[in-house]
């Protein structure tokens, strides 16, 4: 017999019946790229209505006169503050959710965010201080001074926890002993200072409402440019997921990824936290939603937490309009009461995804 005669033999015929009844396979890409595309639409809806709901209810007409025509009286309304703080939100809360997963995924630590860096604290630490030696100040300097400090407290972060040696549990020992002082600090200098309390208290709530006097191009060009790199770190994370001894043999230089990550982490939440405040659990949460759907494929968790922290923020700010009329809640408030139960029933109902 030759032998392609007995390869023919053995092989299963295509008209067998364990050949027919052999399920296919739906692959896994399939499914993460139709979970994408449903996703940007979702964002796409809530974006219209973000900018077609508010405090003031307005009818469809209206909305679209507001966009239209310089001269309707819904024109400072729809076009000079809700879509400004569209796109606000819209940025925000991308560069939150993708800081978040660059954050857990650079420390194993399903429990980092942003903040663990010292960036929420660095912001305000540099706010209180601004306010205490100057006095009263814009929202423009307030973003810039927002944004020196977050970039401060990441670099002080990261020496503290050695610029060489820095492993993951350095890192979040250092942020957190940062994060620590920088709190005291703040409250010592708002105890001292009825001004500077003022100053705080309408900076550190979270909220998009200033979206119309933020410099927002600059916004937008610096968290995109720091999108753009954290989502090309997406090989060397899953490498640094196997370990630093591994990523090494791999072709990955642990120091330089956390270099390149922390830098990439602090204008992402840097910009955010500058222009909105400190808005919570965005970062926290976000990622664990989406890689309780892509597994731990950085591959897809980070884009996926673009567009799920995108649209997570909006909705909350949507919500935030609506439900106290005519009046607001901050967006900085709705993600706190809608994030912190979410995230206890998370980890409790559910198996938290790995990293």
């Amino acid at each position: 017999m030759s032998t392609a005669q007995s390869a023919r033999e053995q092989a299963p015929a295509l008209d067998s019946p364990r050949a027919a009844t052999a399920p296919a396979p739906r692959p896994r890409t399939a499914r993460r790229v139709a979970g994408l595309l449903a996703l940007a639409a979702a964002l796409a809806v809530l974006a219209v209505l973000s900018v077609a709901v508010g405090s003031r209810a307005m009818d469809l007409g209206e909305v679209w006169a507001g966009l239209t025509d310089a001269n309707a009286a819904s024109y400072p309304v729809v076009t000079e503050l809700r879509l400004p703080r569209t796109v606000l939100g819209l940025a925000a809360g991308a560069a939150l959710g993708l800081a978040g997963a660059l954050m857990q995924a650079m420390t194993r630590n399903p429990l980092a965010d942003p903040g663990l860096l010292g960036v929420n604290t660095g912001a305000a630490a540099a706010v209180v201080t601004a306010s205490f030696f100057i006095g009263s100040f814009g929202f423009t300097e307030t973003i810039a001074f927002a944004f020196l400090g977050a970039a401060v407290a990441s670099v002080a972060v990261y020496l503290i926890a050695g610029a060489a040696t820095a492993t993951p549990a350095r890192l979040a020992l250092a942020g957190a002993a940062v994060t620590a002082a920088g709190y005291a600090y703040v409250s010592a200098i708002q105890l001292m200072d009825a001004a500077t309390l003022d100053q705080m208290r309408f900076w550190s709530v979270g909220s998009l409402v200033n979206a119309h006097v933020a410099p927002m191009l600059p916004v937008v060009l610096l968290i995109g440019g720091a999108a753009v790199v954290g989502v090309l770190l997406a090989r060397p994370l899953n490498a640094l997921a196997l370990g630093d001894a591994t990523a090494t043999g791999l072709g990955v230089d642990p120091r330089v990824l956390r270099v390149a990550g922390i830098a990439a982490i602090t204008v992402l939440a840097g910009t955010a936290t500058a222009v909105c405040g400190p808005i919570v659990f965005v970062g926290l949460v976000v990622p664990h939603v989406v890689r309780a759907f892509t597994g731990p494929d950085q591959n897809w968790v980070l884009p996926y937490s673009m567009l799920t922290g995108a649209a997570f923020l909006v909705a909350a700010d949507v919500l935030g309009r609506v439900i106290a009329r005519p009046a607001e809640v901050q967006v900085g408030i709705v993600c706190a009461v809608a994030g912190g139960p979410f995230f206890l029933s998370l980890v409790s109902r559910r198996k938290v995804a790995r990293l």
